[in-house]
């Protein structure tokens, strides 16, 4: 099965991982499919990509287009299936899995498009066309997943491997794909095998649903403000962005607009206690309850995940995820949780000490609550390093962080360097395209930078690829990073803080991880690899952002171009520890909640009128029921958990510890340097899935790694 493909239906929930790799070989060719769906010859996904390698028709592309793409994709890709299973040759590699690995092109071209734009610039079509298509892209899959004959043929293989004489790669390929058949049921009953079908189907109505709720919740509870002197804290630009917010709304007064999280960053600069306390509690009540309610739905999901488990030989969902991570135990998880939990409550603590101290010392008679945490800290921030953040915003204008600071380290470390283009066509008029040139001036591929928030755009900031680097397809990477970042008004720059920087950081890291991506097949390609290593590239590369030498680059004063001052910098540095027992208990409080729902049986799973005591249950569970450090994410808009990373959301912390580690590795062989970057490419951001990610790791770092680096970054030790 094609990469792109089977990466989308890992991100729904739908599959276990399908990877496959091979060397170099003699590729057998299926004939063109006959199917009884047609496709309008006007529709963009038929023709050629003249523009550039697989680049997609924006400016063509139609939601009927989808609609017909979709469902002639799933024909072809049937009927290419179909030719493997009916040869009378013997299976070998050739004609079996390397043949599989290129079949289902339309599809994988259609649905990566299709879900790109789910995501990131949704209608009412693009959203009936999900909720119709999800179950039936699940069945498909597990039509193919399911099937005895083609399972057979793989099989086979697998238990002759030893006479096939298999290069390293080749035996990876073989060994994930039949793991991959038996993770997706390709074992059970027949009986237990319908019964998988109708669950995958259910799970992927229901993921659509869940998430489509909580976009549609994030719009609606948005806190209308009509008192202009309510806003007191915020400077005139973010007044004035919330005055157009409203007015795009067609309501009177501001609109202060949710993001996906739990705490929102307007909370660190308003004044008005009151209204600090609307808009957190608007936020924690997000779909529980109303017409975009999530409880039912994610406990229906649990349960059809926990069922299809233990169909699968597993005692739980979580059980049935870690197996095939690095992690590899539900047991490790919980033990990494759990030490870290107890060292990061005593952190937050004293915090929460601190700021109950300004407070009181301020004359007020109030307990210390949630919607004041940031608000305070940012008091105590300014008190402890003389370093109000306002001070720094002034230096961070977008454009001059992505160019002067995440490219400029990229070029630094790996010797890349980027080109605008304004010749390809782009879905949404800020979205901007670059060629990206390797050290030898020979093209990487392209990136694709989406960087505002909009009201059809799912929150937060991810990556993805529309096209991956594949030696056999002759294909190039296209890879995206979206963020949301508050658009300003016309003429303004575009200000954002220091948080927002490092998710820029952060999501060229994933980018990178596409970019730099040198496999033959393209089920192994760039970031094919284990949720819980995924995030140690992209936690790798946010260590640039605060690094001296790139800040100095890119931190000028956007109206006179001066260089942020020394001393701002200092403090900056000085303060990357500050309030990190907050951070991390909010974090881990996520993690744990995901993890325990996760881990129960079906009968043990709660009622959705029940979901938040539960919630509550497992906080203290783990000491970490902190009223004023609410989880960073709640059950019915934890959008991790509704897909890809269902029982996964403590990969974060699992893959920081190879990230500290390795930022160690850096600064012990003299940081931002093109032999440093050229190593951490070779060995680990060129390599894709094509050998186990933990011996890249080894084999990388010559040791394992030392946890003591993780727990010095959150001032855990």
């Amino acid at each position: 099965m094609r990469y792109q493909f089977v990466q989308l239906l890992i991100l729904l929930g739908l599959t276990g991982c399908v990877n496959m790799t091979s060397s170099e070989t003699q590729i057998l060719e299926p004939p063109t499919a006959s199917t009884g769906v047609t496709m309008n010859n006007s529709n963009p996904f038929l023709s050629s990509m003249e523009l550039y390698d697989n680049y997609p028709r924006f400016d063509l592309i139609k939601p009927e287009h989808y609609r017909e793409g979709l469902a002639l994709g799933m024909e072809e890709h049937l009927s290419e299936i179909q030719f493997i299973i009916a040869q009378a040759d013997s299976p070998t590699i050739e004609n079996t899995l390397i043949t599989m690995e290129r079949s289902g092109q339309l599809l994988d071209k259609v649905a990566t498009v299709f879900y790109a734009m789910s995501s990131t610039y949704t209608n009412d079509e693009i959203d009936a066309i999900e909720a119709d298509f999800a179950p039936l892209l699940a069945a498909h899959q597990d039509q193919i997943m399911l099937d005895p004959k083609l399972f057979e043929r793989v099989d086979y293989l697998y238990i002759n491997k030893q006479d096939l004489n298999l290069d390293a790669e080749t035996e990876r390929l073989l060994n994930e794909t039949h793991e991959g058949f038996i993770r997706s049921g390709a074992a059970l009953s027949e009986p237990d095998q319908e019964r998988l079908r109708a669950i995958n189907g259910e799970i992927a109505r229901l993921q659509t649903q869940f998430d489509q709720n909580v976009l549609d919740e994030r719009n609606r509870l948005a806190v209308i403000v009509t008192d202009r002197s309510r806003l007191a804290g915020l400077n005139e630009g973010l007044i004035e962005r919330a005055a157009n917010e409203a007015a795009s709304r067609g309501v009177e007064g501001y609109v202060i607009p949710l993001l996906n999280t739990s705490s929102q960053p307007y909370l660190s600069v308003l004044e008005d206690r009151s209204l600090r306390q609307e808009v957190m509690e608007a936020s924690l009540a997000r779909s529980y309850g109303g017409e975009f309610d999530n409880a039912a739905v994610i406990v229906t999901i649990a349960r059809l995940r926990t069922e299809r488990a233990q169909l699968l030989g597993y005692p739980n969902h979580a059980a049935y995820v870690l197996s095939n991570q690095t992690a590899q135990t539900v047991e490790a998880v919980n033990e990494r949780l759990a030490s870290l939990s107890e060292r990061a409550v005593l952190n937050a603590q004293r915090e929460a000490n601190q700021l109950q101290t300004i407070i009181t010392d301020g004359g007020e008679d109030f307990e210390l609550a949630s919607w004041d945490w940031p608000f305070y800290a940012e008091q105590l921030k300014q008190q402890l390093y003389n370093f109000d953040e306002t001070e720094l915003v002034p230096y961070l204008e977008m454009n001059n962080v992505l160019e002067k600071g995440v490219f400029y380290a990229a070029n630094q470390a790996y010797g890349i360097s980027f080109i605008e283009r304004f010749d390809l066509p782009i879905y949404q008029e800020d979205v901007r395209v670059f060629n990206v040139i390797d050290s030898d001036n020979t093209q990487l591929g392209l990136f694709i930078f989406d960087p505002y928030s909009r009201s059809n755009k799912r929150g937060g900031a991810w990556m993805n690829s529309y096209s991956v680097q594949s030696d056999l397809m002759g294909a190039q990477p296209i890879v995206a990073n979206h963020l949301n970042v508050t658009k300003p008004v016309d003429g303004e720059p575009t200000l954002i803080t220091l948080d927002e920087v490092t998710t820029m950081f952060h999501e060229f890291g994933h980018a990178l991880h596409g970019l730099f991506s040198n496999v033959f097949y393209p089920s192994l390609s760039g970031t094919a690899v284990p949720r819980d290593f995924v995030e140690y590239p992209s936690q790798v590369n946010e260590m640039w952002a605060t690094w001296p030498s790139v800040l100095e680059n890119y931190a000028t004063h956007y109206q006179t171009g001066e260089p942020i001052p020394s001393v701002l910098l200092d403090r900056i540095i000085e303060s990357e520890q500050f309030n990190q027992g907050y951070a991390t208990v909010e974090y881990l409080a996520a993690a744990v909640i995901d993890m325990e729902l996760h881990q129960l049986d079906v009968d043990d799973i709660p009622s959705a009128d029940a979901l938040m005591v539960f919630e509550q249950s497992v906080l203290a569970k783990y000491g970490l029921d902190l009223s004023m450090v609410p989880p960073r994410y709640r059950y019915t808009y934890f959008s991790h958990i509704s897909g890809g990373y269902s029982a996964g959301y403590y990969s974060y912390i699992w893959s920081e510890v190879l990230d500290a580690d390795t930022v160690a590795w850096f600064k012990e062989k003299g940081g931002l340097l093109r032999q440093n970057g050229d190593a951490l490419r070779r060995n680990i951001l060129s390599r894709g899935n094509t050998q186990e990610v933990m011996s890249l790791y080894n084999d990388f770092r010559k040791q394992d790694a030392d946890v003591s680096y993780l727990l010095e970054r959150r001032g855990l030790n």
